[in-house]
C-alpha cells in the first residue's frame, strides 16, 4: 500500500526541519520553508518537492505565492484545505512582518520613503485603499490611516476627517497616498482633483499637503517629482 511520503522517511539532505535546527533559518530555500509549513506530500512526491512545484507555478515569486487564493493552492494535488490555509496564513505573516519593520517615524526624505513605508501595506492589495501619513515638522510619520475602502471619489475621501486627525495628532502637514492594483502608474482627473481639494483646505488651517503618492506593487508615482501640482 502506497503511502505519503512524511519528513522523517527522507534522506538526511531532504529533511528541512532537520537542516533548519542544524544551519539555521537562513539555511533553507523557499521550497524547504513551504514544505515545513505543508509537512508532508502526496502520494509519490516529497514536500520539498511539491513545494518546489507550487513555487515555479508563480516563477518563484513569493509575492505572487502569497497572491493565490486558497482554492488556487487546492488545485495542487496533496494540498488540502489544511496545507492551503498554513500556506496563506504564513504568507500573511510575512506581509504584515514587512509593514511593521518599517520604523515609524522615519524622516520623510524623498517620495521613496514614503513607498517603502506604504507598499507592504498597500501595495499588493486587490482592491483600492487611500491613506494619510501626518508628519511633524521635522518631516517625521507621527500617525497614518486609512482614509478609505475601493474607488476614489469626491464622496469617500472625507476632507474634515483628515484635518481633523491632523489637528488632533498636532501634525503640520499630510502626504496622501493610494494604491493602483491594475500596477498602473498614472494619474486620474479625480486623483488631481482631490489633491487640489484638499491642499487648499489645508491652506487655511496651516496644514500643507506635501504629495500624493501613488503605490504599486513594483513602483510609485509622486505627484510632487512629476509637478502634477
Amino acid at each position: 500500500m502506497e503511502q505519503n511520503f512524511s519528513i522523517k522517511q527522507w534522506a538526511e539532505d531532504d529533511k528541512p526541519r532537520e537542516k533548519l535546527m542544524l544551519k539555521g533559518k537562513q539555511a533553507l530555500s523557499d521550497a524547504e520553508l513551504v514544505a515545513i509549513l505543508i509537512g508532508s506530500g502526496s502520494r509519490n512526491e516529497s514536500a520539498v518537492s511539491l513545494s518546489k512545484r507550487i513555487l515555479a507555478s508563480v516563477d518563484n515569486n513569493l509575492n505572487a505565492l502569497g497572491k493565490l487564493s486558497l482554492k488556487q493552492l487546492m488545485e495542487f494535488k496533496g494540498i488540502g484545505e489544511a496545507k492551503a490555509i498554513s500556506i496563506a496564513a504564513a504568507l500573511e505573516l510575512g506581509r504584515r512582518r514587512r509593514a511593521e519593520e518599517t520604523v515609524e517615524l522615519s524622516k520623510i526624505t524623498s517620495s521613496k520613503a514614503v513607498f517603502e513605508i506604504m507598499q507592504p501595506i498597500i501595495g499588493e492589495l486587490p482592491h483600492e485603499e487611500f491613506w494619510v501619513l501626518y508628519l511633524n515638522n521635522s518631516n517625521k510619520v507621527i500617525y497614518k490611516s486609512q482614509l478609505s475602502k475601493g474607488g476614489i471619489t469626491g464622496t469617500i475621501v472625507d476632507v474634515r476627517l483628515i484635518f481633523k486627525t491632523a489637528l488632533e495628532n498636532n501634525a503640520t502637514s499630510i502626504i496622501l497616498t493610494h494604491n493602483h492594483p491594475s500596477g498602473k502608474l498614472q494619474a486620474s482627473n479625480a486623483d488631481i482633483e482631490i489633491t487640489q481639494k484638499l491642499k487648499l483646505a489645508g491652506e487655511q488651517l496651516e496644514i500643507r499637503v506635501l504629495d500624493h503618492i501613488i503605490i504599486t506593487e513594483k513602483g510609485y508615482l509622486s505627484f510632487q517629482d512629476e509637478g502634477i501640482f
